[in-house]
This record gives C-alpha cells, structure tokens and sequence, in this order.
C-alpha cells in the first residue's frame, strides 16, 4: 500500500473526517495498489465525505508527508495491546453485526448481497428475533422484544433501496417497484431462513427481516410443559377447530411449527399446510407434509382452502385466518371430518370467539354459532413477556370446547366464558390473569410486568 494512502487514512481519522472502517471499506474496493486521488475520489463519490476543500487539504499533506515514509501509527494495522494496558471489555453482541453501512456505495451488487446475508447470520445467531432496514433510519434489530441500534448510520432513501432489493430475484424486484409491497420467504441454504417484507414508505423503502428458527422446538421447549397433556388432547382428535392466537410477535408461527411437527412425528396422515409465506420447512416423517405458498402456489386462502378438500387431506393448517370466505372455509372443513388448526391475532380466548362469529353476517349468527359450539376443540392464546433473566417467557390462555363452553357459545354469551374457564381446570383450561400471577410468584417476570398483563383486579392488588 502507497504510504500516501496510509497518511490520507491517518490525517482524515484523526481530524474527524472519516472512520477507519470507511477508510478499509473504500481500499477494499479499490485494492492495495491504488492511488492516492483514486482513493479520495472514492471517498467522494461514495458520500462518505462531503467537504471536498478539507479532504483536498489532507491529501495535499499526505503526499507532503509521505516524501519521508508511512506513518508511525499506520490506521490500518490492527490495534496490538501495549504491555499493562487495561483489557477492554468484550464486545457486545450488536458490535458482532459490523457490516459497512456507510460505505455501501462503494460495493458491488454481489458484494452487497453477500454482505447483507452475513449480517441476517449474524442477527439470527445473536438471537435476535427481526432485522429492520428502512430509509430515515438506523439500521436496528429487535431482541427479546427490545430494540437495539445497530449503526450510528442513517440510511438513505437510495441505499435502504440497494440494500433491501439485493437478494431479491429479477420477477421480486419487479413485483416490489411496481406493487410498493413484498412479502417472500428468503432460504440463504437450508439451516438460514428468513421471512421478510419489503414495503415504501414516506421517506423510501424500508424491509423487516423475522428469523427463522433452524430447527422446530418442541412445545415444551417453547414454555408449554405444564399443559403438554392438554395440547396433545387437542391434537389427538381426527376432526374439529384449534385455534392459536395471540398478538403481532407473541411466537404464534412458532407454535404452529411446533403443534404441526408434533402431529408429523406421532401420526401417519397427509398434513396440508397454507402459509403466507412458508416460513418453517417440515420434512415428511411419519406424515406425508404438504406446504403451499400464497401467491406462489395459490392465489389465497380461501382457494387453497377449498382445494385442500378434494387433494384427501387429514390434517389441515392456516397461516392465517383473515376474512370471512377463510373462516366459513375452515369451519366447514373441521365439521367435515378434518382437524383444522388456524392462527388469529386476538389476545384472549373470549376475544377470538367474538372475532371467529361476529365476521358473518347476522343472518348466519345462529347457524355459525351452532357450527362452532360443535366443531371447536380448543383455543390456546399466548403472549411472549419479557423475564427477569433478561430472555422471554411464555404466557397463555387455553379454552377447550366442554359442554358447559358449547352451550356458551351456541347461546352468544361470551360473558360467561371467563366463569366457566375459570372453573374448567380439570379439563386443562387456564385463564392469562392467573398463568402471569403465577409467573411473577415464580419470580419469573417483574412486578411492572405482571401488573402490565393482568386485569384482574384482585391479583392486581396482591401483586406488591
């Protein structure tokens, strides 16, 4: 390397122009045999400076300087420890993620592919649960439910574009400019998955990348082990209605993999799944696994749904269900002979009822009701809260289907539902009011955390 580059580096690095980050970034690009106006043009052209006078001054002393050798202290030698400094501390996990933000004008596309795939590695294996990169911004990630900068950089509206668009296929692409939405599945190989959607918004594009867990936890792993018998009730049944809900990130996709891998290795049926998109990949073992893909194997739900029933499925699972044709689908289904599990975001078992009925029209009530009161199994809501420990722990609400919850439902009086749950625990039900109590008499969750998911008031006022 050119003992002028050395002294551009050193000069910019010590008056606050430039990082030695961006300095190795650019010299990547251009190779140790480059020369001193290449180098700061690059610099130039790749935004990283914008005072062009003061780096055209540095690099008039850098060549000044390097009449009589590089520097002493060459920027772009690793730091080496001197004998009795002080051990810094480690690193911390987000300093892992150390991916040229701010030069990204200066990589290729390829480079920059392989460079974002990288990073999703490295967020997946910090365990952090969504990468976000949006225009306006800084690159941040989300771990145990808490937020976390990345980078003190702050996209702009053309790099956050590059950026999300580089593992994209040409037909992605084009789809993505022309609909301004994206939702795709993205396999770096077969352990490294990703469900992402790429949207625009008032300043650019912007894209929100949710890990995929390489491999299916068991339900026990996930925090269920106190109601294992009860969900392997629910899913011993050769018909009928299971319902997972629970908010945006409460695990619920997770819960599936897990419910539906459970069924893949106790059972020998044909499981079809309809999922937007396909997220956790299930490998036949004893059942034969079929996974479809709205939009590239089926226009929607619905359609998927009602061609489901011909293809002589035994188990039959729904990303999502969100609109009426979807619902009366799926009920239909579960009264026909076939165990239909389905994901609905509501945060409590009474609440899903209420959403599940009242999307029919009112002529329909009674016999939707009716359908329902026969063909429900059971209900499981969660929510992911945050641990003393500083992980996730689980909390849920279970409602199976009795003759007491029947008459309930067939009668419109989910009023009564919270009574007869609370009564029902020989059956295996549990209402979240009681499950987060016990959580914090476990010392599992805080007391701010506990009072922030109970409305029970008499547990409130226990809680100290």
């Amino acid at each position: 390397m050119k003992p002028e580059i050395r002294w551009l580096a050193r000069l910019g690095i010590d008056q606050g122009l430039v990082s030695r980050s961006q300095c190795e970034a650019v010299l990547r690009a251009l190779g140790d045999e480059t020369g001193l106006l290449e180098f700061a043009q690059l610099l130039i052209d790749g935004g990283v400076v914008t005072d062009v006078e003061v780096l055209e001054n540095i690099a008039g002393q850098a060549m000044s300087k390097a009449l009589s050798g590089p520097p002493d202290d060459d920027p772009f030698a690793s730091p080496a420890a001197s004998p009795g400094a002080a051990v810094e501390p480690a690193a911390t996990a987000e300093s892992a993620l150390d991916f040229p933000f701010e030069t990204l004008a200066t990589l290729s596309d390829d480079s920059l592919a392989e460079a974002l795939g990288e990073l999703l590695q490295t967020t997946a294996e910090m365990g952090a649960s969504d990468l976000h990169l949006s225009t306006g911004a800084r690159p941040f990630i989300r771990k145990n439910r808490a937020l976390s900068q990345i980078s003190t950089h702050t996209l702009t509206a053309g790099e956050a574009l590059r950026l999300n668009t580089a593992l994209l296929t040409e037909p992605q692409r084009k789809v993505f400019l022309e609909k301004k939405d994206l939702d795709y599945a993205l396999a770096l190989d077969q352990t490294h998955r990703y469900r992402v959607n790429l949207m625009f918004h008032k300043q650019g594009a912007a894209g929100a990348y949710r890990m995929v867990p390489a491999q299916v936890r068991s339900l026990a792993d996930l925090g269920f082990t106190a109601h294992l018998e009860t969900l392997k009730k629910l899913l011993s049944y050769h018909n009928g209605l299971i319902l997972v809900t629970g908010p945006v990130g409460s695990g619920k996709t997770t819960t599936l993999a897990s419910l539906v891998a459970w069924l893949n290795e106790t059972r020998e049926d044909h499981i079809i799944t309809v999922e937007d998109p396909i997220e956790v990949v299930q490998p036949a073992r004893g059942c034969n696994v079929t996974q479809r893909e709205v939009g590239r194997h089926t226009r929607a739900f619905a359609t998927a749904l009602k061609g489901a029933l011909r293809e002589d499925p035994d188990v039959i699972v729904i990303g999502e269900l969100r609109d009426l044709e979807t619902i009366e689908m799926a009920i239909s289904a579960s009264e026909t002979g076939h165990l239909v599990i389905g994901t609905m975001h509501t945060s409590d078992a009474a609440t899903t009822l209420n959403r599940l009925l009242d999307v029919f029209p009112p002529a329909q009530q009674t016999q939707i009701r009716s359908s329902v009161a026969e063909s429900l199994r059971g209900i499981v809501c969660q929510r992911l809260l945050p641990a003393r420990d500083g992980g996730l722990v689980l909390a849920c609400e279970i409602l199976i289907n009795n003759t007491a919850i029947a008459n309930l439902v067939r009668e419109g009086k989910a009023a009564g539902l919270r009574n007869t749950m609370e009564t029902g625990v020989r059956d295996g039900m549990c209402l979240m009011d009681n499950v987060v109590f016990s959580l914090w008499q476990e010392r599992k969750i805080s007391a701010e955390t506990a009072l922030a998911n109970i409305a029970n008031r008499v547990l409130k006022q226990k809680i100290s």
